[in-house]
C-alpha cells in the first residue's frame, strides 16, 4: 500500500509574514539609503520589488525611468555597477542599525508553528536578507518563541526570489520532497512566484503582509470597511501573481493545508 501523500513542510517568508507587522524595515531603509544619497522614491516605489534580494531590488529601482532621472539629476551621469554596489553598502549598514527593532513577531505567527508541528510538518524559511542580517534576526526571533528548521537567504543559493532555488535548498537540507508536498507562505508576490517556480504551493497572507504595507498601528486603526478594501485588493494582488490560496490571517493556515492534504 503507497504511503498518503500530505504537505511535509511549510517554507516562510520573513518581514511581514512571520514577523515586522506591514514588511516595515525594509521600506524604512531603503528610503533612508536613497535619501543619503539624494534620491526620493515613494513608498509604493519602494514596495514594488520587494520580496528579491535587497542588491537586485535597489538595481530594479534604479533601472526605472524614474530612478535613472533621479539619478542622472544628482549626479549629472548614469549609474553604473559600482554605483549599486555602493548603495547596497550603505543600505546595509542603515539596516544593520535597525533590523532587530523590527523583528517583533506578528499576532499568531507562534501559535500557528506550533500548531504545524503538531501536524508533523517542517518549518523552512526564506528571506531577500542575506545570511549576514539575519545572524542580528534569527536570535530576536527565537527569543519569542519562533525558530525555523533552516533558514536560506540568498548569498547562499546565489539566486534570490523569484527564482526556486533557496525554496529547493530547504528541501535539500530537511529531506523534503517532491515539491508538491511543500507549502510557501509569504507576503510579497516574489514570495507566491517563488512558491510557483519551484512547483510547491503558494499561500499569500494579506494582514500584516508588505502587500498592505501599513504598520501595526496604523492597521488596527482603519474601521471594518477600509480594511475589507485593503483586504480585497491584496487578494487580487496575490491570485494574479498565480497564489494558490489567500488567507487573511496566518491563524489560517493548518485549515488551508488540511484542504490540500485532502485535495492530494
Amino acid at each position: 500500500m503507497t504511503e498518503k501523500q500530505q504537505i511535509k513542510m511549510v517554507v516562510f517568508d520573513w518581514a511581514g509574514t512571520t514577523t515586522d507587522f506591514g514588511s516595515q524595515a525594509p521600506v524604512d531603509v531603503f528610503d533612508r539609503t536613497f535619501r543619503q544619497k539624494g534620491l526620493v522614491f515613494t513608498k509604493a516605489e519602494i514596495n514594488a520589488p520587494m520580496g528579491m534580494e535587497k542588491k537586485a531590488h535597489i538595481k530594479t529601482m534604479l533601472s526605472t525611468e524614474k530612478g535613472q532621472k533621479l539619478w542622472e539629476d544628482a549626479y549629472s551621469r548614469s549609474w553604473n555597477e559600482d554605483d549599486i554596489e555602493d548603495v547596497y553598502q550603505c543600505f546595509e549598514g542603515n539596516l544593520r542599525t535597525v533590523v532587530a527593532e523590527y523583528s517583533k513577531l506578528i499576532p499568531g505567527v507562534r501559535e500557528t508553528v506550533e500548531k504545524l508541528r503538531e501536524m508533523g510538518l517542517k518549518i523552512g524559511s526564506t528571506t531577500g536578507y542575506t545570511s549576514e542580517m539575519m545572524q542580528y534576526v534569527l536570535p530576536v526571533a527565537k527569543e519569542q518563541g519562533y525558530e525555523p528548521d533552516c533558514c536560506v537567504t540568498p548569498d547562499v543559493t546565489e539566486y534570490s526570489r523569484p527564482t526556486p532555488f533557496m525554496l529547493f535548498e530547504c528541501m535539500r537540507q530537511l529531506n523534503v520532497y517532491p515539491p508538491k508536498l511543500v507549502v510557501k507562505a509569504g507576503d510579497t508576490v516574489m514570495d507566491i512566484l517563488e512558491g510557483k517556480n519551484a512547483g510547491a504551493w503558494s499561500v499569500g497572507i494579506i494582514k500584516g503582509s508588505n502587500v498592505v504595507g501599513l504598520n501595526e498601528a496604523e492597521y488596527n486603526a482603519l474601521d471594518e470597511q477600509a480594511k475589507k478594501e485593503l483586504h480585497e485588493k491584496a487578494r487580487k494582488i496575490y491570485l494574479h501573481a498565480g497564489a494558490d490560496y489567500v488567507i487573511e490571517d496566518i491563524t489560517e493556515l493548518p485549515e488551508v493545508i488540511a484542504k490540500i492534504n485532502e485535495s492530494l
